[in-house]
C-alpha cells in the first residue's frame, strides 16, 4: 500500500457512514459498499507511525530564548530582553519613542506594565471598533505562546491578550513573552498546551505581502510595526 494509497484509504474512512442505513433496492452500489469497508478496515489497522522529531533544538532555556529572538529578529519583529522590574520602563520608553499619545489596552493586562507611562489607555471593554482601533497609536498585550524554532508568538484572547481585532487594527503592536514559561522550542510541543477551542492567532513577524514585482509592503492586514519584549526570570 502506498502513503497515497493509504492517505486516501483514511479520507474515505473517516467520511464514510457509519450506519448507511437499510437497502435502498437494486440502485445500491455493492462494489461501492464493500470498498468502503475495506478502506475503512485498512485504515483502523495501520496506525499512523508518529516517530518523527518533536523538536530540533537543545533542552536549554537560555538557547531557546536565544534561538527565539534570532528568529524573531529574521521575520523583522523589533526585539527587546528585560527583566519583569525593567518592563514598564522599557514599555514606556517604546511608546515615546514611537510618539503614541494612545494605547488600547486587553482585558487582564497587568495594570503595572503600564504604570510608568503619561499615554493615555484606551481599555477594551468590548466596544471598540475597527474605526476606533483604527484612530489608537499602539496596543499592548501578552500572548499564549512563543515558538522558538519559527519565531512564532500565539495568542489566543486569553487574559492580557483581548479580541484579535486589537491586534490586527492599530499600527503598532506591543507583545510581551514571559520567558521561560512562555517560550516552547518547536510546534509539536506548543500544540498540546494550546486550548482548539479558542480564537487563535499565529503571528510571525510583522503583517506583510508582496507583489508580483516582489515588492514588500508591510501593515497590509495587520500592525506595521511588531515590537517583542522577551522578559526573563
Amino acid at each position: 500500500m502506498t502513503a497515497r494509497e493509504f492517505i486516501l484509504a483514511r479520507i474515505r474512512a473517516a467520511l464514510a457512514d457509519p450506519d448507511p442505513g437499510p437497502d435502498p433496492g437494486p440502485d445500491r452500489d455493492p462494489d461501492r459498499n464493500r470498498d468502503r469497508d475495506r478502506d475503512r478496515d485498512r485504515a483502523a489497522e495501520e496506525p499512523v507511525a508518529r516517530d518523527y522529531l518533536r523538536t530540533h533544538s537543545p533542552d536549554d532555556p537560555a538557547a531557546l530564548l536565544d534561538l527565539l529572538h534570532h528568529n524573531l529578529a529574521d521575520y523583522r519583529a523589533r526585539v527587546h530582553r528585560c527583566t519583569e522590574a525593567e518592563l514598564p520602563a522599557v514599555l514606556a520608553r517604546l511608546l515615546a519613542e514611537r510618539g503614541s499619545r494612545t494605547v488600547a489596552v486587553p482585558p487582564g493586562l497587568p495594570p503595572a506594565w503600564l504604570s510608568a507611562t503619561a499615554v493615555t489607555a484606551v481599555p477594551d471593554d468590548g466596544t471598540l471598533t475597527a474605526a476606533r482601533l483604527d484612530a489608537v497609536d499602539s496596543v499592548v498585550t501578552g500572548c499564549a505562546l512563543a515558538i522558538a524554532e519559527t519565531g512564532t508568538i500565539v495568542l489566543d484572547a486569553g487574559p492580557g491578550q483581548g479580541r484579535r481585532l486589537l491586534t490586527l487594527v492599530p499600527d503598532h503592536h506591543l507583545c510581551v513573552v514571559r520567558a521561560p514559561g512562555q517560550v516552547v522550542a518547536s510546534v509539536p510541543l506548543a500544540l498540546p498546551r494550546l486550548d482548539p477551542a479558542r480564537p487563535q492567532t499565529w503571528i510571525s513577524g510583522p503583517s506583510a505581502t508582496s507583489d508580483i514585482e516582489l515588492d514588500r509592503v508591510e501593515g497590509v492586514h495587520g500592525p506595521r510595526t511588531l515590537e517583542v519584549l522577551l522578559v526573563e526570570g
